[in-house]
């Protein structure tokens, strides 16, 4: 086992080597080190702007749930001026997990252990017999100083995005490079449609691996033909084209032939603005750290990631359509669980496929692989990602 010194270095091992004929992927210890894994919490889920969730988990005003990022209690929830707010899951008191789980708040969040309570913008508004026996207040202590500490936060496009140790550049500054790419053929006016399907509009995945592998697989489309033949057979290699972000923070894969072949004459309602020349455009972005965006001239979806440990991933898969009709009435159902049907149906053949790479990593004879200078650059831009942001 290589010592965590070793591990990041990666410029020796040539991750981040510009020609990707003569880099290196990152080395076995990046997916299987735990002492890895903790630099890695610090330097990309604690530094990046990272995804836990979506706003359409929480819609109405009260709702509340708890979320681990990487072993770090947050709660998640909606107050009472119709926000979303991300506070740290510890009571400013002894440090008790206040929130076990998803629950409606009606006026306060109160610790299970003491009885502290908080209001929904975090602010602490009880301390029982803080001073002795129905004595509620102390000189001594100052209500205003302990409150939950807030997490920034940003919600685009129902994604609830979180910089914990709030040191990125501002979200929309973060975002602009993959949202003026989608300008063409995606006006922000027409993303404002979004309505999430609340009968088929999610779906998880466990899978028994690292969570970069999920990333990895998503930003290419080499693999195609050997694990999506029914994808394959209407959307070929040579169909693609590879998408690389810069400033680099996204990479993926578009494809020029979307047509999918569903049993009904009934098509989904579209973005109005989205070009007709371009209909048959879609695209399939990784941006990092943690979520897969599909968009699509009839919907939208999130593939988002939780990971748990160096071998266990939960994935989430968010589903929105063009208004609320599409996304929920009974007339597009059939069309709605067909779509569902597929997405689930691709994502579940790469299963295997990302838990093989882990298994994979168990080899000490393999040296982080090599690439296609050709067919997986996309691929080698997530490394480099990762690599830079550990060397910082």
């Amino acid at each position: 086992m290589k010592k965590l010194s070793q591990i990041l270095d990666l410029k020796k091992i040539k991750v981040v080597n510009k020609n990707i004929h003569k880099a290196h992927g990152l080395p076995n210890e990046c997916y299987t080190d735990d002492e890895y894994l903790s630099v890695e919490r610090k330097k990309i889920f604690e530094n990046k702007w990272v995804v836990i969730g979506v706003g359409s988990s929480i819609p109405n005003v009260g709702d509340a749930k708890p979320f681990d990022l990487l072993g770090i209690p947050l709660i998640i929830l909606r107050d009472k001026n119709n926000k979303i707010k991300v506070f740290h899951n510890v009571c400013s008191h002894r440090g008790y997990k206040i929130l076990q789980e998803k629950c409606k708040i009606k006026n306060v969040i109160r610790c299970p252990y003491h009885s502290w309570s908080y209001d929904m913008g975090g602010k602490l508004i009880a301390t029982p017999h803080i001073g002795g026996m129905n004595k509620h207040s102390c000189n001594k202590f100052s209500k205003s100083k302990s409150g939950l500490k807030e997490v920034r936060s940003h919600v685009w496009l129902d994604l609830i995005f979180v910089n914990i140790n709030n040191n990125e550049i501002d979200f929309e500054k973060y975002i602009e490079p993959l949202s003026d790419r989608w300008k063409k053929f995606w006006p922000i006016k027409d993303r404002d449609l979004i309505v999430y399907s609340k009968d088929y509009g999610y779906f998880n995945l466990n899978a028994k691996c690292n969570w970069k592998f999920a990333i990895e697989n998503y930003c290419e489309s080499y693999h195609l033909p050997w694990v999506h033949p029914g994808l394959n057979s209407y959307s070929k290699i040579d169909d693609h084209y590879h998408i690389q972000g810069l400033p680099n923070r996204f990479a993926g894969q578009g494809t020029m032939v979307y047509n999918p072949r569903f049993k009904s004459s009934l098509k989904f309602p579209t973005f109005p603005n989205w070009p007709k020349d371009q209909e048959h455009i879609a695209e399939y972005v990784a941006l990092f750290p943690n979520v897969m965006l599909g968009i699509h001239k009839d919907h939208f979806y999130a593939y988002w990631l939780e990971p748990v440990n160096n071998e266990y991933t939960k994935e989430h898969m968010e589903i929105f359509y063009v208004g609320n009709e599409a996304a929920n009435s009974k007339k597009f159902k059939s069309l709605r669980k067909q779509n569902f049907e597929l997405w689930k149906g691709v994502q579940s053949e790469d299963l295997n496929i990302i838990e093989g790479m882990q298994d994979g990593r168990k080899s000490p004879s393999y040296n982080g692989g090599n690439f296609s200078p050709v067919m997986d650059n996309p691929t080698h831009h997530f490394h480099k990602w990762v690599a830079n942001n550990i060397m910082k």
